[in-house]
C-alpha cells in the first residue's frame, strides 16, 4: 500500500496515528523514544512513519519548546476546592506573563497521569507544574516528559528512583509541622484520645502529616491506637463513608486531626449522621483553609496555606526556572499557620 497523501502535503502526526490506529499521543511518545510504548506498538508506528515518509525535525521541535507560550498544570484532584484555588493562582501569574495554562486532571490515577502528561507534551509546553497522583513513579513521569522540559513538583514527592528526577524543582507545604500544631492544639484543649483521619499512606503528604500527629501525641505521653488511624480517599464522600470506623472500638476518640479540609467537612457530615454535633460532641481540625472552611457549621479550625497564593508561587518558580535553566534545583518549604475556630472545642461534658 503506497503513500496516499497528496503531493506536496506535509505528513502530520494525525496521519500517522490514523494509519496505524493509535493516538497522536502514542506517535509522539514513539518519536521521543519513550519506554512507555510497548515494542509491538512501537514497531507498527515506526513502520507507518517509514511508509508515509514522515520526517521528524527534532531541531524544529526543540525550537518550538524553547519559544512555547504555554505551561502545563497537572493536578491530582481538581474536584478539591484547594486545587481549584491553586489553579486560579497559577493562571493569574502565567496570564500576566503572557503564557497560556494547559490544564490536566488525573483523578489520583497514575495511568491517567502518564496519559495526560503524554498528551500535553504534544503541545510543547515551556514547563510543567505537577501535583502527582498517589503512587506516582519518578522514572515513568520522566519517560513521559523527557529531560528537557522543566518540571515543578507541588505538595507531594514521587516514588521510585528519586535520582531520576533530582533536577526537578519542588514546592512543598510544611506538612509535618502543621499536623503537629493541630494535634498540640487539641491536646491543649483537653483531648487525650485523638485520631488521625483521612488520606492514604501511599501519599508522601499523608505520611508527613501523620508523622507530625504521632510526634505530638508521643511528646505528650498519649497513646496512638491503631483504630484511630483511619485511611480514606481525601474527599468528602469517602470521609462520610469511613466515619463509623472511628467508633468501632469502645475507647472512641473525642477529636480528630483530618488530612485536609475536604476530609474534615466530610467527617462533619458523618458525625451528624451519628447524632453527634461537631464543635460540641467531637472536635476536629482540617488542613488547607479553603474558602468554605471559615463558613462551615461550625467554622473549621485548620492550617492556612493560602492555596491561591501557593498557585501564584508555583507559577513564579516555573517562570524563574525558564529564566535560569542551568541553576541548581530548588526545594521550597511553605510554612503553615494554625487558624483556631469553633470546630476544635474542648471535650464535651454531658
Amino acid at each position: 500500500m503506497g503513500n496516499t497523501q497528496p503531493v506536496g502535503r506535509k505528513v502530520t502526526l494525525s496521519d500517522i496515528a490514523a494509519g496505524c490506529d493509535v493516538s497522536r499521543a502514542t506517535v509522539s511518545l514513539v518519536l521521543r523514544g519513550s519506554p512507555l510504548v510497548n515494542k509491538h506498538t512501537r514497531a507498527r508506528v515506526e513502520e507507518e512513519l517509514r511508509r508515509q515518509g514522515y520526517v521528524y525535525n527534532r531541531a524544529a521541535a526543540n525550537l518550538r519548546r524553547r519559544t512555547s507560550s504555554s505551561i502545563a498544570l497537572v493536578l491530582n484532584d481538581l474536584a478539591n476546592p484547594f486545587f481549584a484555588e491553586f489553579a486560579a493562582g497559577v493562571d493569574e501569574v502565567l496570564g500576566n506573563a503572557g503564557f497560556v495554562t494547559l490544564l490536566g486532571s488525573t483523578g489520583e490515577s497514575t495511568a491517567r497521569e502518564l496519559a495526560v502528561l503524554g498528551s500535553l507534551m504534544e503541545h510543547g509546553p515551556a514547563g510543567i507544574i505537577l501535583s502527582p497522583a498517589e503512587g506516582g513513579d519518578a522514572e515513568q513521569i520522566l519517560a513521559a516528559v523527557g529531560t528537557q522540559t522543566p518540571l515543578l513538583l507541588f505538595n507531594r514527592e514521587v516514588g521510585g528512583d528519586i535520582a531520576a528526577c533530582d533536577h526537578w524543582d519542588r514546592l512543598f507545604l510544611d506538612n509535618q509541622h502543621g499536623a503537629r500544631l493541630a494535634t498540640e492544639h487539641l491536646i491543649a484543649q483537653g483531648h487525650r484520645r485523638i485520631a488521625f483521619y483521612g488520606g492514604h499512606l501511599s501519599s508522601s503528604s499523608c505520611q508527613q502529616r501523620r508523622a507530625g500527629y504521632v510526634d505530638a501525641m508521643r511528646k505528650a505521653g498519649l497513646p496512638v491506637a491503631a483504630s484511630w488511624m483511619v485511611e480514606c480517599i481525601p474527599n468528602r464522600l469517602d470521609a462520610v463513608a469511613q466515619c463509623d470506623q472511628l467508633f468501632a472500638d469502645g475507647a472512641a476518640p473525642t477529636a480528630a486531626v483530618c488530612y485536609n479540609d475536604a476530609v474534615a467537612l466530610g467527617l462533619m457530615l458523618g458525625l451528624h449522621k451519628r447524632g453527634l454535633q461537631p464543635g460540641r460532641d467531637f472536635a476536629l481540625t482540617g488542613f488547607d483553609d479553603i474558602a468554605e472552611a471559615a463558613v462551615s457549621a461550625p467554622p473549621l479550625t485548620t492550617l492556612a496555606v493560602t492555596p491561591r497564593a501557593r498557585g501564584r508561587q508555583a507559577a513564579e518558580l516555573i517562570l524563574q526556572r525558564l529564566q535560569e535553566p542551568s541553576s541548581s534545583p530548588r526545594q521550597t518549604i511553605v510554612p503553615v499557620q494554625l487558624l483556631v475556630r469553633a470546630s476544635s472545642c474542648p471535650p464535651h461534658v454531658a
